[in-house]
């Protein structure tokens, strides 16, 4: 259920069980309870909006719902269609709510409306009235839900201060602001979280959210690092860089410290730069993880591929200028036969080239486009530490970039991009 309606309170007062001499203190504070109504005869008075909003929950929880109404708003009227409902195409009449364990009175008739009360009082039903929230025994709770917890809030008559109190709290859960771990025994499970790019502010809600619940964090130094300074003393965070990698191989080493604590019953997350399948070996660590039976949550991040350049005013796409741009891997230089790049098809193309992880390379990168046919006058732009306080571009043209480099000391991590997008910006006219 949502937050209650404009006359609607929180849900919690009890029916008196002789209204003539025990009634409520008008100051007295609701009682809260979460209701299981699954299987469990619930009525509902109107079809109309308050109906609508109400609903759905009602359905979720499994509750054998009767619409009594002689009409319905479409959405109400589909409801019934699907079968998730009975509608009973008529007005209130006394007796509709036996056997009732719950009704929800939202006719437009006053009259039927406290008539309808007056037999769930009758009845000892618990009755939720979206007209008069005195004359109700139940107050409905601004609701919101988060990866298995319910959060209900009542804040008397104040139904937006409700929202605001439930919406706060379900943020909160949702980003990691607010922890809440979990105590019960867990199973072994690795969570990939791409960071994004640099700025913590980039990194996906889920992947904030997993990030406060880790035990363990594998961090590669290209991660959003400010974000390790909130989590609480008891995280263990590991610098992927720095794990003793002996006689194994680096990635080999990190797949090894994923399994081995995971196996510990620790919750582990990975925390990469950018995507975790995006040049982050992302898919390495999954399939070692699958071969220890290992579950594996993979949370994709922001690409610094498309992101550092809009942060530095490059859209990779223009109309009248880019209809395409390209990613690729710039470690490997392009005489290298390790490549796997085809630099001569990337210079026949029109759009825009995205290089990452390409500084020390992009010398040997741009002879190699010059010489397969690019213009040397193609404009080139390099940002370096994307997104971050320390962000900064570096102009250039395919021509002139090994010496711009050198001069201005350019330092990975850095975005190269490639292509007449370079030249766009909010100042120049559209297309």
């Amino acid at each position: 259920m949502r937050e209650h309606d404009e006359h609607t309170a929180p849900e919690g007062h009890a029916p008196s069980t002789s209204p003539s001499t025990s009634t409520p203190a008008p100051d007295a504070p609701a009682y809260p309870v979460g209701l299981r109504l699954r299987g469990r005869r619930v009525v509902v008075l109107g079809g109309g909006q308050v109906a609508q909003r109400r609903l759905p929950a009602l359905i979720a929880a499994g509750a054998d719902i009767t619409l009594v109404s002689p009409s319905a708003t479409p959405s109400v009227e589909a409801m019934a269609e699907a079968g998730e409902l009975t509608w009973v195409r008529r007005r209130y009449e006394d007796g509709d709510l036996a056997d009732a364990w719950y009704v929800l009175v939202a006719t437009q008739n006053p009259g039927a409306n406290a008539r309808a009360s007056a037999e769930a009082e009758r009845h000892r039903v618990w009755c939720v009235r979206s007209d008069d929230a005195e004359a109700a025994t139940a107050w409905t709770p601004a609701t919101g839900r988060s990866e298995g917890v319910t959060v209900a809030v009542l804040t008397g008559r104040d139904p937006r201060r409700s929202a605001a109190v439930r919406d706060a709290i379900v943020e909160g859960l949702r980003d990691g602001s607010l922890a809440a771990p979990q105590h019960r025994a867990k199973s072994p499970s690795v969570a990939l979280v791409g960071g994004g790019p640099g700025d913590p502010d980039l990194i996906t809600v889920r992947g904030r959210r997993l990030l406060a619940e880790a035990d363990v964090v594998i961090a590669d130094r290209l991660g959003p690092r400010d974000l390790l300074d909130e989590l609480p003393p008891h995280v263990e965070v590991i610098d992927a860089a720095k794990i003793p990698y002996g006689r194994f191989m680096a990635q080999e080493a990190i797949n090894n410290a994923l399994v081995e604590h995971a196996k510990a019953g620790k919750s582990v997350v990975r925390l990469k730069g950018g995507d975790p399948f995006v040049f982050g070996r992302g898919m390495e660590e999954a399939q070692a993880l699958a071969a220890e039976g290992i579950a594996c949550t993979v949370v994709p991040g922001i690409s610094s591929s498309i992101s550092v350049p809009g942060a530095a005013g490059i859209p990779v796409t223009h109309r009248g200028v880019a209809h395409e741009f390209t990613v690729v891997s710039g470690h490997v230089a392009p005489d290298d036969p390790r490549s796997l790049v085809d630099w001569a098809a990337l210079a026949k193309l029109r759009g825009t080239l995205v290089i990452l992880m390409g500084v020390d390379k992009i010398g040997a990168i741009a002879e190699a486009l010059v010489a397969h046919g690019k213009s040397p006058d193609t404009p080139l732009a390099l940002v370096q530490e994307g997104t971050t306080a320390a962000q900064r571009r570096v102009d250039a043209t395919l021509a002139t970039v090994a010496g711009v480099v050198k001069a201005e000391d350019v330092r990975p991590p850095a975005v190269i991009v490639v292509g007449e997008v370079v030249a766009e910006g909010p100042d120049k006219p559209a297309r």
